[in-house]
């Protein structure tokens, strides 16, 4: 159970990371898929993570920390951001070199149930299984679908389904981040 959560900083290289608490839950997705949302839910606090109906939002590393043990990290989505291919690039060197870092971490690729698993997804899971970084697929906004589409989802996939605005979900999502 998170009792305390603070934003702690933003930070573009390693150097500037905060120091390392006793591990990272690091949220990873499109620029639409609903981190910030997520994390606000996870913490009971609408305001600490800054929600926007514009995508890529999220230029930064964001640090959250919680109950003085471990972090949040809110990493710049992937996508729909409307902005020049040469900030989308320098987006993907920032979340590569955060991966890439020493800082013990598991990886939660957020995906959005509407969407499902598309191929940047798919090239997320593969370097993470090729770098031996553990992770764990989310499938967001399972209160937008329908519930026949869900079963068939769940029977295909496995996954922890969440959604951020009715809390569907967010016990199995605890119990992940509880047994790190």
């Amino acid at each position: 159970m998170i009792k305390k959560a603070s934003f702690v900083k933003s930070a573009e290289y390693e150097k500037d990371f905060p120091e390392p608490l006793s591990f990272d839950i690091v949220m990873v997705g499109r620029s639409n898929v609903g981190k910030s949302s997520l994390i606000n839910r996870l913490t009971n606090d609408r305001k600490l993570a800054r929600v926007s109906k514009t995508p890529g939002c999220t230029k930064l590393i964001n640090f959250f920390r919680i109950n003085n043990k471990f972090y949040i990290v809110d990493l710049p989505g992937y996508g729909f951001a409307k902005v020049p291919p040469s900030i989308k690039k320098k987006w993907g060197s920032i979340i590569e070199n955060y991966l890439r870092s020493a800082r013990k971490k598991i990886i939660l690729i957020l995906v959005d149930s509407k969407r499902g698993l598309e191929i940047e997804e798919e090239q997320m899971i593969e370097w993470l299984n090729y770098n031996s970084v553990p992770f764990e697929i989310v499938f967001t906004k399972i209160d937008k679908i329908k519930r026949n589409k869900l079963r068939e989802m769940k029977k295909k996939i496995s996954g922890i389904f969440v959604s951020s605005s009715s809390g569907e979900g967010m016990d199995n999502l605890f119990n992940v981040i509880s047994q790190q």
